[in-house]
């Protein structure tokens, strides 16, 4: 959508129906918590023993749940910085499965759609279509084409014009990302880079433009032909902190059991020499 092909008020024809608004108001993260939560519920189920060992709460199977919605939730954060002409969606169910896009960005330098990757710790290498976590392939480049495309053919048919989004693929936490070559049609980024990634662009969207896109992207319909009910966002988040602050408080006991036993075995070696 080139700025020659603004709107005029009678084209803005999306407003927001009473009841939609769960989607503007989907937490970062969302879908992963909910499923986290139903794989895993946020109560705690260990007993007395393992509590005071800090035993792990998470198995398996609800690890990668979990390691997903913390990272989603921190680019979350890092996108509430942009300013009012923006319009960001978190976590938007998209098809006919359980698949979502983990941010849609809406704003003066175009439609964004960002794929948000979590790899704390490890060394990222990226190049001609190419994305490599400590040494291991991942379909992430390809994976992001698809739903920056899938996005824009949605949008395109919602607004009734043809509109393209550009992809990103945000990495938290790793110790290096290295960015050999970049790629064609998606950007490879780190946190701190994201904010003026999309605002240091060239601006191809008027005011009116940006409100057309943003209210059609609102619209549950607009992702899916049938759009399922919505969780409260703020139940999902509630029982996802509950569930943090229990991994967090077994964290910091196994890490005093393992200050603790090493002291223990010096003090005694101490008590044992004669003096």
């Amino acid at each position: 959508m080139s700025a020659a092909a603004e709107p005029s008020e009678s084209d803005v024809r999306y407003t927001e129906p009473e009841g939609l608004g769960l989607l503007r108001r989907r937490a970062p993260g969302q879908s992963v918590m909910e499923e986290l939560l139903e794989v895993r519920g946020h109560r705690d189920t260990r007993g007395l023993v393992a509590r005071a060992l800090g035993v792990h709460l998470l198995d398996a199977a609800s690890r990668p749940w979990y390691w997903g919605a913390l990272g989603e939730r921190a680019v979350g954060r890092t996108l509430a910085a942009l300013g009012p002409e923006w319009t960001v969606l978190h976590a938007v169910p998209v098809g006919e499965k359980s698949a979502d896009i983990d941010h849609v960005v809406i704003g003066p330098t175009g439609i964004f759609t960002i794929n948000t990757k979590r790899h704390p710790g490890q060394r990222i290498w990226t190049a001609k279509g190419t994305f490599m976590v400590a040494g291991t392939r991942h379909p992430y480049i390809r994976n992001s084409e698809h739903e920056a495309a899938r996005a824009g053919k949605l949008l395109s048919a919602a607004v009734r014009q043809a509109v393209t989004a550009e992809a990103a693929i945000v990495v938290v936490g790793a110790q290096q990302v290295t960015v050999k070559e970049k790629h064609r049609s998606v950007a490879v980024l780190t946190e701190p880079q994201l904010l003026r990634w999309l605002t240091r662009r060239p601006v191809v969207h008027t005011h009116q433009q940006v409100a057309l896109l943003a209210a059609a992207a609102a619209q549950p319909s607009t992702w899916r032909r049938a759009p399922s009910a919505l969780s409260d966002p703020v139940e999902v988040a509630g029982s996802f902190d509950t569930l943090h602050r229990l991994v967090e408080q077994a964290r910091r006991r196994r890490i005093g059991w393992l200050l603790a036993v090493p002291a223990a075995v010096v003090a005694s070696a101490v008590g044992a020499l004669p003096f």
